[in-house]
């Protein structure tokens, strides 16, 4: 395949070109499964946007999930600057530092599927309890098209609410702080301790 971009590089997504080729990799047979769930939770809540799985991560035959809190504006392709997807490749500034730090800590992206607790974006960024409870349950439904998954890393407080749900599982479950501009802003050595948090998942493999 033919890259319109380079993929050391963060924020591609910004590119139309970019946004054009990855929509057309929807439906990839690794990914094509976590899209139809994403489609079927935009229908229930139209006035709502569920962002697609990236194709250029590792969809089904992913082993480790990295789930976040809720989307924002960059997944939400009708903004200025959206995506349509839950990516690394985002043009906004946690996307970025997602993309730095995964490479730092050594993660390959095909072994790695990225989500959110809260799978709606709503334009507004408070979550509140019932939107925590309910999104629990959509990750329950999420795991079920992950068979080959064996860890999970709760990115920050918000998710670390789904730590009952992996509790039963023969899942590896990590939590770490968010990588997000005010974390690494207000508490710099929590925001240094991202990539050796997230590079455990690769101990023993």
């Amino acid at each position: 395949m033919s890259l319109p971009f380079d993929p050391a590089v963060p924020r591609t997504l910004r590119l139309p070109k970019v946004r054009e080729q990855r929509m057309s990799l929807l439906n990839l047979p690794h990914v094509g499964p976590l899209n139809e769930f994403a489609r079927a939770l935009q229908a229930e809540r139209p006035n709502t946007t569920v962002p697609h799985f990236d194709p250029f991560d590792g969809g089904t035959a992913a082993r480790v999930l990295f789930l976040f809190d809720k989307p924002g504006p960059k997944t939400d392709a009708g903004s200025l600057g959206g995506s349509g997807f839950m990516s690394r490749d985002n043009h906004g500034r946690t996307a970025e530092w997602t993309f730095r730090l995964m490479r730092f800590a050594g993660i390959p992206r095909q072994l790695t599927v990225l989500w959110n607790i809260v799978p709606w974006w709503d334009r507004r960024r408070i979550v509140s309890a019932e939107e925590l409870e309910e999104g629990v349950e959509r990750c329950k439904e999420l795991v079920g098209h992950l068979p080959l998954l064996d860890s999970v890393v709760l990115v920050g407080d918000r998710a670390a609410r789904a730590a009952p749900l992996f509790e039963d599982g023969n899942w590896r479950v990590f939590k770490s702080y968010h990588p997000s501009p005010r974390v690494k802003s207000e508490w710099a050595s929590k925001w240094l301790a991202i990539p050796d948090d997230w590079a455990r998942v690769m101990e023993g493999r």
